[in-house]
């Protein structure tokens, strides 16, 4: 294996990407690639292999995804380009990014397919001869033993997160996959480590490869307190306007994506009574200037801005950076909260985070070694009293610094003809003045709890990869509650292992971990918990979902299977972790769909 290095970085338009490739990119903002992207782009361009060992958050979608959309043939009405996936969640993200990188490809498809999903779907959309498939490695094996994904034209593979589906149990599929590809196909691995395994992998399916190694490093100020808000029931504006009605700033700089998002949330903040301009890249050099300036000068309080228009900005009233949209990557993360905290001065840094993107908010932490502190919003009672005291702040100020005394004989004047209270008369006065924006606000809608504070009640199938289960004593397999309990056709015999089975049904069925019951691990079959009110067509397709090169031709077990089992407890059994609850809790009866 060969190492090439990069002295200096060049800039996209130097990489060689074909020009459509090349204008998407330049529309969403990017200028200078990644030490990744940088080091991945031209010898994938050039046709090489690749093995990468990066980080999630470093942007290793685009250094695959740019050079191999390059090297396309959209004439072509095959599947050119295989990406795997450990988790549904992953493949979904990959395929939605390497859509928007081909916006301006004509005629260009590409094609998700991960388990949970509706096989007539994938079967229908597969005879559309997608140029792209990304997929999880269970369900693009089961699609290939149908005969329903062909290969045989395939120019590139890419495996993502190697190191995930190799935890997950996937590595035999993933190898199982790499033999049913031609010979000449050009292998993208990527890793965040290099277990023995991957590098097995690597040695067997990748010719003479170019290796590239990227090491992360923390560059945030310790100065910089960080939070963040995961987003909920509440809308993204609504959470930011609360944010803002208590946190004690002097300027703010709010990160967007898009120019177009700069513009829109700075025309509905000043609706809101907030003092905001927009910072984009079409903006000419002078009005850029005019508004940074005032900005310094206290002529406004909040920029909205893309991560290159504030490349180089400093402000030293820069109290607070708040990243409306998530950054792509973790370095555009720490320039960003870059712009606060600056020449010693202490800031504050907050991220808002959909539950689909809690990944790039672990490769966050991971990269910058420090732990982002979960931030709750504020209640409505709680921006009730900042808004009282800012009112009672200002009565004192205007009492202090006004001359009132106009005003005073001419409430005098209405107190005698009216016989008044003068309680009374400055209530109705406080009123007039606070009705467009209420000092006892109405009361918000109440927010549902994100995913994983809910009770277990709440919880039903999602999308977020398995965890390694956990062996204890043995013990006999009751019938849990609400549950199911199944027979696989696959035990110790064919040295399966309950990660096997977890990840392959948690893919396949989009059950979440937690909800796996107790799995008994037999020398010719396996009994494994399921939730009660299994869809028919999820139940036929687990029958024929492969595990440890055998399908599982699951069966609802009997009587018989369970009582034997529970009458000898020498046999190995595992059960999943589940969070803590009350007993009594009750599991949820619906497969996702």
């Amino acid at each position: 294996m060969s190492t090439e290095q990069f002295d200096a970085t060049p800039s996209f338009s130097e990489l060689g990407l074909a020009p459509a490739i090349l204008q998407a990119v330049q529309q969403a903002g990017y200028e200078t690639p990644s030490p990744i992207q940088a080091q991945s782009i031209p010898p994938l361009l050039e046709g090489r292999d690749l093995l990468g060992q990066a980080q999630t958050g470093t942007g290793k979608t685009a250094a695959f995804s740019l050079p191999l959309l390059s090297r396309l043939d959209l004439k072509s009405k095959t599947t050119q380009l295989l990406v795997l996936a450990p988790t549904r969640e992953l493949a979904i993200q990959v395929s939605e990014a390497m859509q928007a990188y081909a916006k301006h490809l004509k005629d260009f498809h590409i094609l998700p397919i991960y388990g949970g999903q509706s096989m007539g779907i994938q079967l229908r959309s597969l005879q559309r001869n997608p140029q792209v498939v990304v997929g999880t490695p269970g369900r693009i094996l089961d699609h290939i033993r149908r005969g329903t994904l062909k290969l045989a034209k395939l120019q590139a593979l890419v495996l993502d997160e190697a190191d995930e589906m190799l935890r997950m149990g996937f590595i035999d599929d993933v190898e199982t996959i790499l033999k049913e590809t031609p010979e000449s196909r050009q292998v993208a691995l990527f890793s965040a480590t290099m277990p023995g395994p991957i590098h097995r992998v690597a040695q067997n399916y990748l010719k003479d490869p170019v290796e590239v190694r990227i090491k992360t490093k923390t560059s945030t100020v310790t100065t910089i307190t960080q939070r963040y808000w995961q987003v909920s029931g509440l809308h993204k504006l609504d959470a930011l306007t609360r944010i803002l009605e208590v946190e004690d700033f002097d300027g703010m700089i709010i990160f967007v994506r898009t120019k177009n998002a700069t513009v829109e949330l700075a025309e509905k903040l000043e609706a809101r009574g907030y003092s905001a301009a927009a910072l984009n890249g079409d903006m000419n050099q002078a009005l850029r200037e005019k508004t940074i300036e005032r900005m310094k000068k206290g002529g406004i309080d909040i920029l909205i801005a893309t991560d290159v228009a504030a490349r180089g900005l400093d402000i030293e009233r820069m109290s607070h950076v708040v990243n409306y949209d998530i950054p792509y990557d973790t370095e555009s993360y720490v320039h960003r909260i870059g712009r606060t905290g600056r020449a010693g001065r202490k800031g504050e840094a907050i991220l808002f985070v959909s539950p689909r993107e809690k990944r790039m908010l672990g490769a966050i932490e991971k990269a910058t070694r420090q732990t982002i502190t979960r931030m709750q919003l504020p209640s409505t009672e709680e921006i009730a009293d900042r808004r009282v005291m800012q009112f009672m702040e200002t009565l004192t100020e205007t009492i202090e610094s006004q001359d009132l005394a106009f005003f005073e004989t001419m409430i005098s004047q209405y107190q005698q003809e009216h016989n008044a209270d003068p309680t009374e008369i400055a209530a109705a006065l406080a009123f007039l003045v606070q009705k467009d924006r209420p000092l006892n606000p109405v009361k918000h809608v109440s927010e549902r709890a994100p995913r994983e504070e809910r009770a277990p009640s709440e919880k039903r199938f999602r999308e977020d990869r398995p965890p390694r289960g956990e062996a204890r004593p043995p013990r006999a397999h009751p019938k849990e509650a609400d549950m199911d309990t199944y027979r696989v056709e696959v035990g110790r015999a064919d040295n399966v292992e309950p990660r096997n089975l977890v990840g392959a049904i948690a893919n396949e069925a989009g059950i979440e971990s937690q909800f796996i019951g107790r799995i008994t691990i037999n020398e010719d079959h396996s009994l494994i918990d399921l939730p009660q009110g299994m869809p028919k067509d999820i139940f036929q397709h687990l029958r024929k979902v492969w595990v440890a090169n055998k399908p599982m031709n699951m069966s609802l077990a009997t009587d018989e299977d369970i009582s034997a089992n529970n009458n000898n407890n020498p046999r190995k059994r595992f059960k999943k972790d589940r969070p803590a609850g009350k007993s009594g809790d009750k599991r949820p009866k619906k497969f996702k769909k």
